[in-house]
């Protein structure tokens, strides 16, 4: 039995004519006699009525702390319907396809409401409907805990239900179907002379997530990765090749390139702290127990007697702020910083990749106030109204049109 997993985003199905065409690709992927799972995410974006932020939004107009349980009960709905409705269109052109909530999938999380780990998948249920000849058509970014409680991956958790779903059925490849063309170089929002990569390293794709890139969920593709799972990228609405994620990427063929793509998180607040005395800054790397104790990321961490620095996700700005004060640190907070990023594999043990950023940069008057790298990424920390500028110089300096 051939089996595939193909998910679609919510700006692929917010109207009926987008329906009917991912409703045309499943059945031609039936056709082709594989064995279809279908996952979704909520219709459309905010101000659609059943996307998720719309519903998130329903609520808090009328009273705005969610308790997080309801929240993910609440957050749950976009993709049940999407799920349900995807189901009549399929019905509509001759295919039998049934809805499944994530529990009823068999995802089984932990608590962690908004953003649960997924601890276990029992796909009997999708294995006797696909022998039955089914479609099933699962609502993605969601499961179960051990206690009856629905709960929610966290952004972008659809990809994740699908990796997971692909690898509990022995799927053959995912199909992550979207807006775009496939994982491009560059935003091409921001860089016009950004292009759609053929193929890239799970590795890379995971950085690039990472750093900003939002085509897939890096939890996605590193379950993908641990798997050996393929994932195309492709766009719902052309005809178009994608993108290949797997192993080997374009490794063998990029040829002295290093740089895979170029790619930005704009949704930062920079956090310094700074010791009452500098001989005392030890005391101020207490912070960084206070703050994985309430379960908050930090990254770009830069540690010096005379201040601790640090970012988190816009997000979480408040609850930072409320943990620092009460704590009694001295700091200060910046909203107007960009993490620009450079990424790919070929850069490992290619010298010369920090001096070329930095020559881009520094050749368009762009001040870098701090640098981190790895072995497949390189980023620098920018003020906010440099970031296409940023971007559009490292794009070109490193060839990435070409």
């Amino acid at each position: 039995m051939k089996k595939i997993v193909q998910k679609f985003g919510g700006s692929s199905l917010d109207t009926v004519e987008k329906r009917t065409i991912v409703a045309n690709h499943i059945k031609k992927a039936l056709d082709s006699k594989y064995k279809t799972v279908v996952v979704v995410s909520a219709m459309g974006r905010l101000g659609k009525p059943y996307a998720t932020d719309t519903l998130i939004k329903l609520a808090e107009d009328e009273y705005p702390h969610i308790d997080p349980r309801e929240k993910d009960l609440l957050m749950s709905c976009g993709e049940i319907i999407s799920a349900v409705i995807m189901v009549q269109s399929l019905k509509k052109i001759g295919v039998d396809a049934v809805a499944l909530t994530g529990a009823q999938a068999g995802i089984l999380t932990d608590n962690k409401y908004g953003a649960s780990e997924i601890k276990s998948v029992a796909p009997e249920k999708i294995f006797k409907l696909l022998d039955e000849g089914k479609t099933p058509v699962i609502a993605g970014f969601q499961g179960i805990t051990g206690e009856g409680d629905i709960t929610t991956l966290g952004r972008g958790g659809s990809d994740t239900t699908a990796s997971v779903i692909a690898a509990a059925i022995g799927a053959l490849f995912i199909e992550i179907y979207t807006d775009v063309e496939g994982v491009m170089t560059a935003d091409p929002a921001l860089v016009k002379d950004a292009r759609t990569l053929g193929k890239v390293s799970y590795n890379e794709v995971c950085e690039l997530a990472y750093q900003g890139a939002r085509v897939i969920h890096p939890r996605a593709a590193e379950i993908a990765m641990r798997e050996g799972i393929p994932i195309k990228i492709r766009s719902t609405f052309t005809g178009g090749a994608g993108t290949l994620i797997d192993e080997r990427g374009m490794c063998s063929i990029r040829g002295d390139k290093p740089v895979t793509g170029v790619t930005s998180r704009r949704n930062i607040i920079f956090i310094k702290i700074i010791p009452d005395k500098p001989a005392e800054y030890a005391t101020g790397l207490f912070v960084f127990s206070i703050l994985a104790e309430h379960g908050i990321s930090v990254d770009f961490i830069n540690i010096r007697p005379e201040a601790i620095s640090f970012i988190v996700e816009a997000g979480d700005t408040e609850k930072v702020m409320k943990l620092l004060s009460d704590s009694n640190f001295n700091f200060t907070v910046h909203d107007d910083f960009v993490k620009v990023s450079v990424v790919g594999g070929g850069m490992t043990g290619c010298p010369g990749v920090m001096a070329k950023m930095v020559e881009a940069l520094n050749r368009e008057n762009i001040a870098i106030y701090k640098t981190t790298d790895s072995h497949t990424t390189i980023s620098s920390l920018l003020k906010k109204d440099k970031e296409k500028e940023a971007l559009n110089a490292l794009h070109k300096i490193f060839e990435l049109d070409k």
